[in-house]
């Protein structure tokens, strides 16, 4: 991928950059976190994607001749500036927690320091990419949750908000743990599997059911599996379906199944798994498809309904219930006259909007059997003794305390660019996806539930606790 997006990117970020520009503060050093505010579809958790994009985005920063033409027609921006722009090159750090990392509101996600007009730059793209990529990768994850280790396919391009939404929206949904894409280029662009039979169209071009059925088994008699549910499923589709079954047998071939689109699933999953297995099919499987997400696949599995499979399209590729992450990239702290940086502080009357100050990392606590306890967030120069008690407290209610012992730390921030270039070992989907499925095994239950989940404990250092009280004691 060589797509230039360095001109992505919101207007006042340029008028900002010109700004710094003209007042010679263009080269302070500026500290920048990304987080989120609220998990995604008020859940437990939520899981980082993107961070490869965000790779992507910053090793192809740099405005060409059009970029700064179009710049120049603005009447916004004069000639120094436009030769400034023209050497523009990222020479910044970037640390960032693994593609795949499960994270938790108001914990940087990725921090940004790097000279003032770069770091100002890059904050619309990253948001962009980071917002839309976790929030389909938890969105996944949460209707794979709901299916219980039965496969779930993503099905949703078109009706994705666009075609890179579908191509970037169907690679989060397999790393939140979807099985396979019905998306060609996702396929073709990051090697996961493809999967799609035939629509309701192919059965209405064929004069009869039965020889739409025969022409696909005909055609793919190593991977049949129908769709029965154009006409009637019980008194048509699983009646023919059999039929070209049973021919299929007696070619030496076994289908795979049929998928039900439409009607009451429960219903019709039961009485079609009670007809293939009196007919000697106990191994076809039933698919379900039809507007499906998590809250859906947990009552029809509540009702006992017999599918083995989910093709999830519209609600997980637009996160229908919950159309937003919501992630913010705030200043956290900035070089001061003296070059010496310091903590920045934005006061907000909605406390959860008042930002965490300074340079900081993020380390999560585990108990003796690897499960996750709590996390803290911490100033970068803090360390901790394994070999000691470590107390932690709520921030907002600081009479709430927990002592560990036999614990291990971790931090969650790492270089991916260090002095602009990239640190980090790239890694294919399939290894996100299973660092993915690592971190959530490493959650307890309670903070996976689909509702009302459990809330995870994210606290700050008494040395972070301190400094943000007396910023905003002294912005008061």
């Amino acid at each position: 991928m060589k797509t230039n997006l360095t001109m992505l990117t919101d207007l006042y970020q340029l008028t900002m950059m010109n700004g710094y520009y003209k007042k010679g503060v263009e080269n302070d050093t500026a500290v920048f976190d990304v987080f989120f505010r609220k998990n995604v579809c008020e859940g437990g958790y939520t899981i980082v994607c993107g961070i490869e994009e965000i790779v992507h985005y910053i090793n192809n920063l740099s405005f060409n001749e059009h970029d700064l033409d179009y710049l120049r027609s603005l009447n916004l921006f004069d000639e120094d500036f436009i030769g400034f722009l023209r050497d523009f090159k990222f020479t910044g750090d970037i640390y960032a927690v693994e593609d795949g990392s499960v994270m938790f509101p108001g914990e940087p996600i990725i921090v940004v320091k790097a000279p003032l007009y770069q770091a100002q730059l890059v904050e619309t793209a990253i948001l962009s990419i980071v917002n839309f990529m976790t929030l389909i990768a938890t969105k996944a994850s949460r209707v794979c949750n709901a299916a219980g280790g039965d496969p779930v396919l993503e099905f949703g391009l078109r009706r994705a908000q666009g075609p890179e939404a579908g191509l970037y929206g169907a690679k989060a949904a397999i790393i939140g743990g979807c099985t396979g894409t019905s998306n060609v280029l996702t396929g073709k662009m990051f090697g996961v599997p493809v999967a799609g039979t035939h629509a309701h169209s192919w059965v209405q071009k064929f004069d009869s059911e039965l020889e739409a059925f025969r022409a696909y088994a005909q055609t793919y008699p190593d991977s049949c599996l129908l769709l029965i549910d154009t006409y009637n499923v019980l008194e048509s589709g699983i009646k023919n379906a059999l039929i070209v079954f049973d021919e299929l047998r007696a070619k030496g071939f076994e289908p795979i199944g049929v998928r039900l689109d439409s009607g009451d699933l429960t219903y019709l999953s039961k009485e079609v798994r009670k007809i293939l297995d009196d007919a000697g099919y106990p191994n076809a499987k039933i698919t379900a498809s039809n507007d499906l997400d998590e809250y859906t696949i947990i009552s029809l599995k509540q009702e006992g309904a017999a599918i083995d499979s989910w093709g999830v399209g519209t609600k997980l590729i637009t996160s229908y219930d919950y159309p937003s992450l919501g992630g913010v990239y705030k200043l956290a702290a900035t070089t001061n006259r003296e070059g010496i940086l310091e903590p920045k502080i934005k006061i907000s009357e909605n406390p959860e909007k008042i930002n965490n100050p300074g340079f900081k990392k993020v380390v999560r606590i585990y108990n003796k059997n690897e499960k996750c306890e709590a996390d803290l967030i911490m100033l970068d120069d803090e360390t901790i003794d394994e070999t000691k008690p470590l107390e932690i407290f709520d921030p907002v209610y600081t009479w709430k305390r927990r002592v560990y012992e036999n614990y291990t730390i971790r931090e969650l921030l790492k270089p991916l660019f260090l002095e602009g270039k990239l640190v980090r070992e790239r890694k294919s989907v399939y290894e996100v996806k299973e660092y993915a499925k690592k971190e959530l095994s490493s959650m307890w239950d309670q903070y996976k539930r689909i509702k009302n989940p459990h809330i995870y404990k994210v606290d700050l250092s008494q040395k972070l606790w301190d400094m943000k009280n007396d910023l905003i004691a002294s912005k008061r």
